[in-house]
């Protein structure tokens, strides 16, 4: 393995005996040049693994730490407040944890693009500096352990008195977000945070031609609605100085679970993508966009109905608006299903999954066996429907079930990557394959026929 390791027999005549150990003497240039090439090699292959173990193991054992402390912190408080306050502590660091698992999966979907062939920096823009895999999980590596260690220290301080110390401790872990965001420094991957944030902003005003990068990741955030509702009300928190108390938890209350600004937090991402579902349209004329649209203004009233439960009687609720929950989910969950395999994933109603009488490049690359699209369809059907239950009012303040069809949801996406973006690839290296909405490589990248040169021009002034 690795070669073979180097050895030299006992009555090889290069060696003399002194003492009791054996010195290698007048060996060739050649065998002095080979040896040392060899044990050169093997100490390459050793030192990264060894290093690498060490690596894991201290990583494990700093979380295994982290656990300990802040589970025996938890135990500590006292019976009356211990579920109140673990419930605070979960909303400050839930829904960052949730991002740097979407950024875990996104450095898994980037490793499998590497060793396939995808060339995903050119349907996305991305320059030569541009993050691969590795960089990602180590950011995502950074990520978990800061995170994990404000929440441990968070919990320690409180159970141990400190509340004011303690109350800092998210309140500092949030402003240093923010700040390596948008330092103007060139460190900490400066042109990937450019590019990431330049994309956000498109996606908050989509006055101009929507590129792949811009609705990509918009349909992302839709998958991350409630986090980034949970971010609202962890910063309203902060700012009205409600951090490590338990007396704020009031249904009611400026950040309570029963606040307007919840539902218009969650529909955001949906309008987003309304928005450039329209701007794709007016560029492309291609009708196919507002029925995009349509798919997102479905999940409209899936949203606000569901919230109505907080205003109304529980009899109006049952019997009126219930009903009209129930519909608007099952519209909102067919539609987006049958966008996906059949828009995103274009896979041409099941006949690659079925027959394969045109694999397509995943088909070849990733798996090459039916039953992991039969598995992809089935499973987006399913985790499509759980999705839309979650925004059910009454699951609002049962964080541990909606945790974990957030987490099912964020799979949902990983795995809708795959296929999205390995359509798009496959189209790029067919060019004289055709579809109704879809005629030259350019416009296969933006999924909308109408993208611009000076798109790409700004993206590679950007250095991203």
């Amino acid at each position: 393995m690795f070669g073979g390791v180097f050895s030299v027999p006992v009555n090889n005549p290069h060696l003399r005996k002194s003492g009791s150990r054996l010195i290698i003497s007048n060996l060739g240039e050649n065998d002095l040049k080979n040896s040392s090439m060899q044990l050169g090699t093997i100490a390459k292959l050793r030192s990264p693994l060894l290093l690498s173990s060490l690596k894991v193991a201290l990583y494990v054992g700093g979380l295994y730490v982290c656990g300990k402390i802040g589970w025996e912190s938890v135990m500590k408080m006292g019976q009356d407040t211990r579920e109140l306050f673990f419930y605070e502590t979960f909303l400050y660091y839930n829904p960052l944890l949730l991002i740097t698992m979407m950024v875990w999966l996104w450095g898994v979907n980037l490793w499998v693009f590497s060793r396939t062939g995808v060339d995903y920096a050119a349907i996305f823009y991305l320059g030569p500096d541009h993050l691969s895999h590795k960089e990602i999980w180590k950011c995502a590596r950074w990520m978990t352990t800061i995170i994990l260690t404000s929440m441990t220290a968070y919990l320690y301080l409180y159970s141990h008195g400190d509340v004011s110390l303690a109350a800092s401790q998210p309140i500092v872990l949030y402003l240093s977000a923010v700040i390596i965001l948008i330092i103007p420094f060139d460190i900490f991957y400066m042109s990937s945070r450019y590019y990431l944030l330049w994309t956000f902003w498109r996606i908050l005003f989509p006055v101009q031609t929507v590129s792949f990068s811009d609705f990509f990741l918009a349909d992302i955030l839709t998958s991350l609605s409630k986090v980034l509702s949970d971010l609202e009300r962890s910063v309203c928190r902060m700012v009205h100085r409600q951090v490590a108390t338990v007396a704020w938890f009031e249904a009611d209350s400026v950040c309570g679970s029963h606040s307007a600004v919840i539902p218009l937090v969650l529909v955001l991402p949906y309008l987003f993508r309304l928005f450039q579902c329209i701007r794709q349209y007016k560029d492309s004329k291609d009708i196919a966009n507002i029925w995009n649209a349509g798919k997102y203004l479905t999940a409209v009233p899936v949203i606000f109905l569901s919230a109505l439960k907080y205003f109304i009687d529980q009899d109006t609720w049952t019997y009126s608006i219930q009903p009209a929950w129930i519909l608007s989910g099952l519209a909102n969950t067919f539609f987006s299903f049958f966008w996906d395999v059949l828009r995103d994933w274009d896979l041409s109603v099941f006949t690659r999954i079925f027959k394969f009488t045109k694999p397509n490049l995943c088909s070849h690359l990733l798996y090459g066996r039916r039953w992991v699209y039969v598995w992809v369809i089935g499973s987006n059907l399913v985790l499509r429907w759980t999705w839309t239950y979650k925004l059910s009012a009454h699951l609002r303040n049962n964080y541990i079930t909606v945790f974990i069809i957030t987490l099912l949801e964020i799979y949902r996406r990983f795995q809708w990557a795959f296929f999205r973006i390995e359509n798009v690839w496959y189209k790029i290296n067919n060019p004289k394959r055709t579809t109704s909405h879809q005629t030259n490589p350019v416009s296969l990248q933006n999924d909308n026929g109408g993208e611009q040169e000076k798109l790409l021009a700004h993206s590679h002034s950007l250095g991203v």
